[in-house]
């Protein structure tokens, strides 16, 4: 059985961690390391910034271990930890500004084209996710981090609104905001 294909649930998983089972938090990472990643890139917009406070949340998580009690979804504690790891670096970082979503150092062939894909076809893909992100970048943080921790996270109404500390109205209001200024910016191409 391959590590991601464990049956237990995350929860269970993490008190199998706990109790010293290595395997159990390979099967976390395994499903969660994407999602966690992904909201972080466009929550920060720059990948090495990301992969720094991706790193730090599950050492966050490999430290606190011995501690974890289930007392909410896994995903719910994942994204709370990340939410504060945000909010951290936000206040240590408050003068500088976010940086624009493309390094000048990234080039298209930073993206391998899918086997088959044409030149053309991996332009226009580029051009597509470069205009996702711009409209990502766009929203308030407040939104984006909503909308993200929604799609990237899978996360309810309820979870997003435990993790980040805001009421489930408040959380709803900020995703229906988000998708509204999505939809807007991104209409020639629905």
């Amino acid at each position: 059985m391959a590590v991601s294909d464990d049956p237990r649930t995350d929860e269970g998983l993490m008190l199998a961690y706990r109790a010293g089972d290595a395997g159990a938090f390979e099967a976390l990472y395994a499903r969660h390391r994407t999602r966690l990643y992904r909201y972080l890139t466009h929550q920060c917009g720059d990948a090495r910034l990301a992969e720094e406070l991706y790193q730090d949340i599950w050492l966050r998580i490999i430290n606190a271990r011995a501690d974890y009690e289930v007392s909410a979804k896994f995903t719910t504690w994942l994204y709370r930890i990340a939410h504060h790891r945000l909010i951290d670096h936000y206040r240590k970082n408050a003068r500088e500004q976010l940086r624009h979503w493309e390094s000048e150092d990234e080039s298209i062939d930073d993206y391998p084209a899918p086997a088959g894909e044409t030149p053309s076809a991996q332009v226009e893909r580029l051009q597509l996710k470069a205009r996702i992100a711009s409209a990502l970048a766009e929203l308030p943080a407040a939104q984006r981090e909503a909308f993200l921790m929604a799609e990237e996270g899978g996360m309810t109404l309820e979870e997003i609104a435990n993790a980040t500390g805001t009421g489930r109205e408040t959380v709803k209001s900020r995703l229906r905001y988000a998708l509204g200024k999505l939809r807007h910016s991104l209409k020639d191409l629905l």
